[in-house]
């Protein structure tokens, strides 16, 4: 079937044969895989069946094999060319599947590594496999193909764009049904409407949508309330396409803005801007954050630390948009290379500080001529509404 295949095949066999690569270079037999991201990643499997654990079995050939619910088996038929499908009933132990799948693809008594901090593997698989398969030398994957992930193909690059003008498109939109009197409701549902028109697919995560009570709530969003005049409407939305995230986030003022918000939304801008002078192709992770920590500085905040100026995005499964378990952050002193194609939601992030809150976010990719804005049709400067 796979009329609508997010990635040909040469592009899947490209990842493939880096993952072998990666085996080798590690004296790996194989790898167990459990990341909805990294499964999607190495055989186009696109559903929201991962709530229930799949594991993805690769041989140092190469070859694959899918443990997962056998109800699956439709979906796995029609969108996966590359991998055997093994599938256990719903009073069977998923367990018994992949010690099976594992011995069928000549991993008995191998050196096989385990993603250990995948979200969807919990304790009671995790245990199954590790107790039916003596013999075999395991060691931690956590990592392994999602490091592959890093810098992004031509083609996740093309996905990437169309999600952040979905986004940006969806951003502009919601911000003009702000006013007073709004609720929370309406600027959700223009942000959802316009953004899916425009070509999003689910998300990952959020949208977040929340007043000046909760500002510093970073993970909260819309519940009913009702924006009123001196508010400000926190926005952090995204848009995906082929499940590639492009997060971005706006600051609004209704009616009217606090003295010195004109100030807080240069120093945001500023801000951003430094972050992406510093994302150049073979610099550290940590220069970003240096970069934006001064200009935090310079606007008068010596004393202001935030756990990251951004983070990696790409492929993302709910309930996160920054691919899997793990945070690849823009963190103080990161020595993390930066490379061409990697894609990050930069943030440049300003409330409950001793100026006045403002905070803007944007999808920015690193090219080889440096980093590009791909939100940028959406103002950053101070919005009033």
């Amino acid at each position: 079937m796979i009329e609508h295949a997010p990635f040909p095949k040469d592009e899947l066999d490209r990842r493939i044969n880096r993952v072998k690569t990666a085996l080798a270079k590690q004296n790996l037999d194989g790898v167990v895989i459990a990341s909805p991201e990294n499964i999607y990643y190495l055989t186009g499997m696109d559903h929201w069946g991962f709530f229930a654990a799949h594991v993805l079995i690769v041989n140092r050939d190469g070859e694959m094999a899918l443990a997962c619910r056998a109800m699956e088996k439709i979906t796995f038929d029609n969108q996966v060319r590359n991998a055997r499908f093994y599938g256990h009933q719903d009073h069977e132990e998923l367990s018994d599947y992949v010690v099976q799948a594992m011995k069928d693809l000549g991993l008995s008594g191998g050196r096989v590594a385990l993603e250990r901090r995948s979200l969807f593997l919990h304790l009671h698989h995790a245990e199954g496999i590790l107790a039916r398969t003596q013999g075999i030398e395991w060691v931690d994957g956590s990592g392994l193909v999602d490091n592959l992930r890093q810098a992004k193909s031509p083609l996740e690059i093309e996905y990437t764009r169309k999600a952040a003008r979905a986004a940006d498109l969806g951003m502009s939109a919601c911000i003009d049904v702000i006013r007073d009197g709004a609720t929370d409701y309406e600027i959700a549902a223009e942000y959802m409407r316009v953004s899916t028109l425009e070509g999003s697919e689910p998300t990952g995560f959020g949208p977040f949508i929340r007043p000046t009570t909760r500002l510093g709530e970073e993970h909260t969003t819309w519940r009913g309330e009702t924006f009123r005049n001196g508010d400000a409407v926190f926005l952090e939305n995204a848009a995906s396409y082929r499940k590639y995230q492009a997060p971005m986030g706006r600051l609004v003022y209704v009616g009217s803005a606090p003295e010195g918000a004109e100030k807080s939304a240069e120093l945001a801008m500023d801000g951003m801007k430094a972050i992406c002078g510093a994302l150049k192709v073979g610099g550290k992770a940590g220069d970003a954050y240096a970069a934006w920590r001064e200009v935090a500085a310079s606007g008068g905040l010596a004393g202001y630390e935030r756990h990251h100026c951004g983070y990696m995005v790409g492929i993302g499964f709910p309930p996160s948009w920054t691919g899997g378990s793990m945070v690849t952050s823009l963190f103080p002193g990161s020595e993390r290379t930066l490379e061409v194609g990697m894609v990050f939601h930069a943030h440049s992030w300003f409330t409950n500080t001793d100026v006045v809150d403002y905070f803007i976010s944007n999808t920015v990719i690193l090219t080889g001529d440096g980093a590009e804005v791909l939100t940028a049709t959406t103002p950053e400067n101070l919005i009033i509404k």
